[in-house]
């Protein structure tokens, strides 16, 4: 974070020369004072000697903050000010504007000055009493929670300057008014006032949300922990991070113009590595969207750990392109999608070699293996990043050819088409380059370092975060901003292995504009350090059918995205927060359990009920051979869930499952009418968590070394002694629900061609939450490295111990009983 700070001061040191010169004043003035008063030390370092002292500097801060909040104020007023005359202007016969030019370049700027106004006249009373009681926290927060509006401002910001200079262009009174804007001066000054353009004024909110996420940084390391504004000017810091990065390509300094040999100035907007699919096989291709262009390059093979090189494929200028129509009749390719576990048990490969290389550096001599093992990982996260995404993006030239690229997420299909579009609004020339001129162009942006490496471990720094592993628990609450009815809905993305993967989705809110989900979602985090929502009306008109991926377009109304900080995150609290998106807000709350936390077995304290409670000990209570809770849940998903796509493994909503699960807890007489009604989605989700909770697994903490063991057989009939003897060796009520779960996933399985679940898919499911050693078991002869090592310890075992018995002709409880075992009962 220091490193991030140093480089946004060192971009800000030019823009900031006026206002740290009035804070080295205010400092200097309070020193002064503060020796006219009494002894005292002559330099600032001294004032962190104690917590007293530490105020002291926290008032510093607050004082300097507030004299450039004052300059800063009158910079919006004097931006304010002549709206109000050109507004009434352009209602009489002599208009200078149209009242759409006015709305379009003083966008959002009235609003930001009351905001500012109102914050300055709260924190200035606070300075003038100041002592330790006194808190500013909550101003801070409350003026971090209004930062939609400068969201607002900045999404107009390019088109507001682009306004102004063909206003001042055609009306020389107009130009007159922008050129010379004066700003009065600070209350101490001895200048009333200074010109400046509006052009000028215009920039100065987007350096602001900068400058007052720095004044946080500072604040927090002035105020001790215990003082009641910390949490506050905490999450007051959080919310502008997330927002600063939702912004970041729209005021990235680094993303600097650069120039071609022939002297076209153009400036690098987004870049990122697409697969493309070309002749039915999928290339890694590296997308460069300039101003004017799009450029499509392959990445040239080179050693591990060296610059990548490129070979420019093609280069298009951005005034021939389009979009896939809804009504093209040209036929689509077909898409080859790989077997979702195939995907899964790669991304176990990954982290298992993740962990063995952690154990290589702190090894004696073990550097030489680290860099074998990091080559084949680097390999194994290009096949995944190359085969995981299926979503299509299609692109058209006016002279025929078209190219299909494939996504992970609907959010980076939209941005990406967003981005396009936006460029091609404005009046774009077209441009002929040769082929030296495309590799100096990609050259300069490697140089200038606009670009982002390709997403594998092995270009990622060692002191970089690895990320989160674990469960979020993620309540999508509600969504302002909308202009009219719609049927709404949100969905949840969160990155994994360098790519995004969309992971939760609320019901559909029927005929509103203000929609309230409440709903709440656990969502599986492997290496994730960011979380998406995006906002859609669903369409319900079978005309809309996209034909690249067979399925009705909904349309996004909005998307954003918010940093998953582990220290905000990892805690027992919830966090509310919202997203800005396009005028729209959704809130939303969350909180982390980190895997070693979440996959706990904990018994429960209640032996009244079935979840943390000894399957015996239910079976005996009920007089059952099977828990009631799993003969329920699985006879629900067999009468209306298993064509669901996805069951088992898409999340059902938190609350409802949470609810089912109170109710068999508590034995509820209305539970199958809550069964009935509720979504299926919860009702597999109950299923999983009832075996999740178990005490110890299905398949007992005792055999799991011996299961270990015998899925490692290379001999079949050796194997299939051992594989069987085991399931004799289970307690009979852990053998019959083992039995009854597994003939009712064959069944789901037989529908895969509708649910799009695999035998492999539930075995991945299923397997370790049937298996995984309860706490006092995998603690034995364990050697945890980092996070991932709890997610990937014994899981592909795990799932290829359940994979067998799936894939396994049907086996009879009483007749595994009668047969004479080959080899001795103590296992």
């Amino acid at each position: 974070m220091e490193e991030e700070e140093e480089e946004v001061l060192g971009y800000l040191d030019k823009v900031l020369e006026e206002e740290d010169e009035i804070f080295l004043r205010v400092v200097e003035t309070d020193l002064t004072r503060r020796a006219e008063v009494g002894p005292s030390s002559p330099s600032l370092r001294s004032v962190k000697g104690d917590v007293e002292k530490g105020l002291e500097m926290k008032k510093l801060v607050l004082s300097g903050f507030l004299a450039s909040e004052e300059i800063y104020i009158n910079q919006l007023e004097a931006l304010v000010l002549p709206m109000r005359p050109l507004k009434a202007a352009a209602t009489s016969s002599q208009p200078v504007l149209t009242m759409q030019q006015i709305e379009t370049i003083f966008y959002k700027v009235q609003d930001i000055f009351e905001i500012h106004k109102e914050f300055y006249d709260a924190l200035l009373p606070s300075i003038q009493r100041w002592d330790e009681k006194v808190t500013v926290g909550h101003l801070f927060q409350k003026l971090a929670s209004q930062l939609g509006v400068y969201k607002a401002f900045v999404d107009n910001y390019k088109n507001a300057l682009e306004t102004a200079e063909k206003c001042s262009q055609a009306n020389i009174q107009f130009q007159k008014i922008s050129e010379t804007v004066r700003v009065k001066g600070p209350k101490d000054s001895k200048d009333s006032s200074t010109k400046s353009s509006m052009e000028d004024l215009l920039y100065k909110p987007i350096d602001r949300v900068t400058r007052s996420t720095l004044v946080l940084h500072d604040l927090l390391k002035h105020t001790p922990k215990d003082h009641p504004d910390f949490p506050l000017l905490q999450d007051a810091l959080r919310i502008s991070q997330n927002f600063l990065s939702s912004i970041n390509e729209e005021i990235d300094p680094r993303r600097t113009a650069v120039t071609t040999p022939k002297g076209e100035a153009r400036q690098l907007v987004k870049d990122g590595f697409l697969v493309e699919l070309s002749e039915s096989s999928r290339k890694l291709r590296h997308v460069f969207l300039f101003t004017d262009l799009l450029l499509c390059a392959k990445m040239k093979k080179t050693a591990v750990g060296q610059n990548s090189e490129l070979d420019i494929k093609y280069c298009h200028p951005l005034a021939d392109l389009t979009f896939q129509t809804l009504d093209d009749s040209d036929s689509c390719p077909s898409i080859q999608v790989l077997p979702e576990h195939e995907i899964e048990e790669m991304k176990m490969k990954i982290s298992v070699l993740k962990n063995e290389i952690q154990k290589e550096k702190k090894a004696p001599k073990g550097q030489s293996r680290a860099e074998r093992l990091r080559k084949k990982m680097n390999e194994q996260e290009s096949w995944l990043l190359l085969h995981s995404p299926t979503i299509p993006f299609r692109i058209h030239n006016k002279h025929g050819k078209s190219y299909l690229f494939l996504l992970s997420s609907d959010y980076e299909r939209a941005e990406w088409k967003e981005s396009i579009q936006k460029l091609q609004k404005k009046d774009l020339q077209a441009c002929v380059l040769t082929s030296v001129e495309l590799q100096v162009l990609t050259s300069s942006c490697f140089k200038l370092r606009t670009v982002h490496n390709i997403p594998v471990t092995t270009n990622k720094d060692d002191e970089e975060t690895p990320g989160l592993y674990g469960f979020l628990h993620v309540i999508v609450r509600s969504a302002t901003g909308f202009k009219e009815s719609a049927n709404l809905y949100c969905t949840l993305e969160v990155d994994s292995f360098g790519y995004f993967v969309s992971k939760a989705k609320t019901r559909v809110f029927r005929d509103t504009a203000e929609p309230q989900w409440n709903e709440e979602f656990e969502i599986e985090l492997e290496g994730s350090q960011y979380l998406r929502i995006l906002c859609y009306e669903k369409c319900f008109d079978k005309s809309m059918l996209n034909k690249d991926d067979n399925e009705i377009v909904d349309k996004i109304m909005g998307k954003g995205q918010v940093q998953l900080d582990p220290q905000t995150v990892q805690s027992k609290n919830w966090h509310m927060d919202v997203i800005e998106m396009n005028g729209i807000k959704v809130e939303f709350s969350m909180k982390f359990t980190s895997r070693d936390l979440s996959l706990k077995r904990t018994p429960s304290k209640k032996q009244s009920g079935v979840f943390g409670v000894k399957i015996n000990v239910v079976t005996k209570r009920e007089r059952s051979k099977v828990p009631y809770i799993v003969r329920q849940c699985i006879e629900e998903v067999e009468k209306r869930g298993i064509d669901e796509v996805g069951i088992y493994r898409i999340s059902g909503v938190a609350t409802d499952i949470q609810a089912l699960k109170l109710a068999f807890d508590t034995n509820t007489k209305d539970i199958l009418v809550m069964l009935s009604d509720m979504d299926i989605n919860a009702i597999a989700g109950t299923l999983k968590l009832y075996f999740r909770e178990l005490p110890e697994p299905l398949l007992t903490d005792r055999l799991y070394p011996a299961f270990m063991e015998g899925i490692a057989l290379s001999d079949p009939a050796a194997k299939e002694n051992c594989m069987m003897h085991l399931l004799r060796s289970l307690p009979d009520p852990n053998l019959m629900t083992f039995l009854t779960l597994l003939e009712h996933l064959k069944r789901v399985a037989e529908k895969e061609p509708v649910n799009k679940m695999s035998l492999h898919n539930l075995a991945t499911v299923f397997g370790p939450t049937l298996l995984r050693p309860s706490e006092s078991e995998s603690a034995k002869g364990q050697h945890i490295t980092c996070a991932s090592d709890i997610w990937s310890h014994d899981v592909m075992a795990q799932v290829q111990v359940l994979l067998y018995y799936l894939q396994h002709p049907p086996i009879s409880f009483a007749e595994l009983k009668r047969n004479t075992l080959y080899f001795s009962t103590d296992v």
